[in-house]
């Protein structure tokens, strides 16, 4: 049967093999524990490596290479907006630790490997594994292969060995920062995380998950009114609203039934007798006003009451607004009505706070009636459409020109030194992921398309690279010993030890948002899924963001550097 498969289909066609090890590395990638889940990348490391080893069928490393640097601009282009961000000044102490524990995770792994004798391809493995960074293995084998003094033989065996030895040390690496943030830090130093988020929030202005809604006081409300009294029977309802806004009241009429009908919405309607309107205003003011005394008694009419509202992402650039707070923004009287639904910062949604500042590029959600969430929409700035469609110049482009730039070689002692086309793509991606971050009105890559560059993109790649490697996965691992695991977990745990005590003595960073700084400095995602589902509470992502962007430019970089410091 492997006979088969080896000789009619997959030799012929590698790229079914290909495909075949990405399905069964995500379903592999499925297998969790609680939080902690062994992951696509690693699944389809793994299977790779299985299938590679009884099959032996080699991949063109151009397909290879295609899937890297596609996944590294995406990677780029993702983490951009965060990147450039945590440069300014609110974001240098989170920006100081993550640099603190990437360096510290080189360090050690540099170290341990000169002490074991190990190659630059098991340096390179056990860094990548070990610190949890996936794109580090591609930048490693690009440096491996323009080592001088390494036959092309030498050269493929070393770069096996990369993947070799992140995936020895990647799972555990994984398990061991998720339960060190989660749980062995909160507990050795008697902290409750539960507790210290919901005392952080509440500091912060965030009383819960979303900040326009408290509990059981809704201060948006929608009623439906008889129109009955002679106060208002007779009167446009662009009269009826600017008399409301000369009282201090914020009062809409969003619908009006007429004789069983609901009417084209327009402000120039005259209220008749018997007309059914639909009111929203602000609770207070809606009190205030006495709506039966002044307009007639109250009906519940569903369909008037139940009509669709509408989504609408607003790029925030009108001067006007820009520094205001959402809790300033929700007063003013053209978002009456409007709810911020959620909020884009860089690239990324942000768990907003009602003393947040609007920021000049931030991507809001506003939700409500078309004819009052349009106008509001203006006043904030530029309603951007929602777009599936991907701006393929602007991503093939910068793809471009990131490996344009990446192929000039300087040399250092006879080592040719160059970011190479994949950490140009990297570089370019940071660049145009900013400026899309900036100015969100082009340059869109929707997150499905995000995705397949980026995840799919990663998995196609160490799939290929485990495929190759396979052959040599058994005699490298022999090599190396099992004794890589264990310097693999302590290469894990010092530079997140390290990184906690500058953070906790000396930046005095609050302890959830600290964990939140730890688990992006070493781009561990189970890491903050763990801490948020025991925090209760989203606070500790507050602190990953920016981190997690540093740390994954970094680390990734890490895999040329620990092999150019090997040599």
């Amino acid at each position: 049967m492997i006979d088969f498969l080896v000789r009619d289909i997959f030799k012929p066609h590698p790229e079914l093999l290909v495909f075949l090890v990405v399905a069964l590395g995500f379903l592999v990638g499925k297998i969790h524990y609680k939080t902690i889940a062994l992951g696509a990348v690693t699944g389809c490391l793994v299977m790779g490596l299985l299938f590679g080893a009884q099959l032996k069928v080699p991949v063109n490393g151009t397909v290879k290479d295609l899937f890297f640097i596609m996944f590294l601009f995406a990677l780029g282009y993702k983490v951009g907006p965060q990147f450039f961000r945590g440069l300014k000044k609110d974001g240098l102490p989170q920006v100081l630790n993550a640099v603190i524990v990437c360096v510290t995770g080189l360090l050690v792994a540099w170290g341990f490997a000169a002490m074991l004798g190990y190659g630059p391809g098991l340096t390179a493995g056990l860094m990548s594994g070990s610190l949890t960074q996936s794109a580090a293995i591609g930048v490693a084998q690009d440096a491996i292969s323009t080592l001088p003094g390494l036959s092309s033989g030498d050269a493929k065996s070393e770069e096996n060995l990369v993947a070799v030895g992140y995936a020895v040390t990647y799972p555990l690496g994984t398990i061991l920062c998720a339960m060190l943030l989660a749980n062995v830090l909160p507990r050795l130093y008697r902290r409750n995380l539960a507790a210290e988020s919901v005392t952080l929030a509440q500091e912060m202005d965030a009383p819960s998950d979303n900040p326009d809604l408290g509990a059981g006081y809704y201060e948006v409300v929608l009623r439906a009114y008889t129109v009955q009294r002679p106060d208002i029977v007779g009167r446009s309802i662009e009269d009826f609203e600017n008399q409301q806004k000369e009282l201090g009241r914020r009062i809409y009429l969003t619908q009006v039934r007429r004789d069983g009908e609901i009417l084209p919405q327009s402000q120039s309607t005259v209220l008749a007798a018997g007309d059914v309107v639909a009111l929203s205003a602000l609770r207070g003011d809606l009190v205030a006003y006495d709506a039966r005394t002044h307009i007639g008694g109250e009906a519940d009419d569903v369909e008037l009451l139940g009509y669709q509202t509408e989504h609408l992402h607003v790029v925030a650039s009108e001067k006007a607004q820009l520094g205001k707070s959402i809790a300033d923004l929700r007063r003013e009287p053209f978002m009456v009505g409007v709810y911020v639904d959620k909020l884009y910062r860089s690239g990324a949604e942000f768990p907003y706070r009602l003393s947040t500042q609007l920021e000049r590029g931030d991507t809001l959600i506003l939700t409500g009636p078309k004819r009052l969430v349009d106008p509001a929409g203006k006043q904030i700035g530029k309603p951007v459409p929602t777009s599936f469609a991907t701006d393929m110049v602007w991503v093939g482009l910068g793809i471009f020109l990131g490996g344009c730039i990446g192929i000039p070689a300087l040399t250092a002692g006879g080592v040719p030194i160059s970011l190479s086309t994949s950490g140009g793509g990297l570089i370019m991606g940071l660049v145009f992921g900013y400026l899309r971050g900036k100015y969100p009105t082009f340059g869109n890559v929707p997150p499905g398309a995000q995705w397949l560059m980026d995840t799919l993109g990663l998995c196609m790649f160490v799939a290929i690279v485990g495929i190759n490697a396979g052959p040599s996965f058994t005699s490298g691992l022999s090599t190396a010993g099992w004794g890589l695991l264990v310097f693999g977990a302590v290469t894990t745990v010092i530079p997140l030890i390290v990184g906690f005590l500058f953070g906790h003595y000396v930046q005095k960073i609050r302890f959830p948002i600290l964990m939140g700084v730890l688990a992006g400095g070493q781009t561990t995602t189970a890491a903050i899924g763990a801490l948020n589902e025991n925090a209760k509470s989203q606070i500790p992502t507050l602190g990953y963001t920016i981190p997690y962007a540093v740390g994954n430019v970094l680390l990734t970089i890490w895999g040329a550097v620990v092999v150019l410091l090997h040599h």
